[in-house]
């Protein structure tokens, strides 16, 4: 049987409610992974197993969520873990297709495309779906009912907003780096994990997920510090740092700079005499 994790919190809540409800008659375990210190909305999600794993000193704790809802399915059995964001909405064929391609590519990571849907946009059923499917064009999308095994440096591109893998895929990987707290890096690392682990990354044509709008800042200045301090734990892991584009445009405002250590704040220097 398949689980669906999906971590969410007070701030994506309306969106997660969207998103259960589309899944709520399909024949999945629901996991919802509560990321906020206050205790879960228990009654908000009847059917739905809940997890709550409270931020830790460094903020979000979004590694230890998929972590521990994984542990969650796997102890009940389920052999194929779908995770889907709490702002994605599941495609018709999503589920179906997540399910042939583990048939095909039982031990790859699985990912299909992601349509960001524009603001004031929001279905409230599956069939309105289809018709708003744009895929982001940083992320390759087959044809429906097609599977593309990735090139090696294809890992840098996993993303984790919609992925796949079986249970015993997720027990290679080892799931995701618990060190990692706050925004960013964690996915990336994952990938990576897998790449060295030798398990392939898969596309997945026709397996849908459509990101429900909300406000964000390019690049996201409220995370700065959090991708500074993952990126830095990233690179003196695998020799690179991740997020380059935000790093590049961080850097360009002024914000930080690199130095022989890598990227850092740009120190504050004293005003000179006036």
């Amino acid at each position: 049987m398949t689980a669906v994790i999906t971590l969410c919190s007070a701030s994506r809540l309306d969106h997660v409610r969207r998103q259960q409800r589309l899944l709520a008659s399909a024949p999945v375990r629901r996991i919802i992974v509560w990321l906020d210190a206050d205790a879960p909305p228990l009654s908000e999600f009847p059917g739905a197993d809940m997890v709550h794993v409270p931020p830790g000193q460094l903020g979000l704790r979004l590694a230890a969520g998929r972590d521990r809802g994984a542990e969650r399915a796997l102890a009940a059995g389920e052999d194929l873990l779908v995770f889907l964001d709490a702002d994605c909405l599941p495609g018709p064929d999503l589920l179906s297709r997540y399910r042939a391609a583990a048939d095909a590519h039982p031990g790859a990571v699985l990912c299909g495309p992601v349509t960001y849907l524009p603001e004031g946009i929001r279905p409230e059923n599956a069939d309105a779906l289809p018709a708003l499917t744009a895929p982001h064009p940083a992320r390759p999308a087959p044809p429906d009912h097609q599977n593309v095994v990735a090139g090696p440096d294809d890992h840098r591109l996993f993303w984790s907003l919609s992925f796949a893998v079986t249970a015993q895929t997720w027990r290679t990987v080892g799931g995701f780096d618990e060190a990692y707290e706050g925004y960013g890096g964690e996915d990336t690392d994952f990938g990576f994990t897998a790449r060295a682990r030798g398990v392939p990354l898969v596309w997945v044509g026709g397996a849908h997920a459509y990101h429900q709008y909300h406000p964000t800042s390019a690049p996201p200045w409220q995370h700065l510090d959090d991708i500074l301090r993952n990126g830095k734990l990233f690179a003196d892991r695998w020799g690179s740092w991740p997020m380059e584009g935000w790093l590049e445009a961080f850097a360009a405002a002024g914000a930080i700079e690199r130095t022989p250590e890598g990227w850092q704040r740009t120190p504050v220097r004293a005003a000179g005499p006036a």
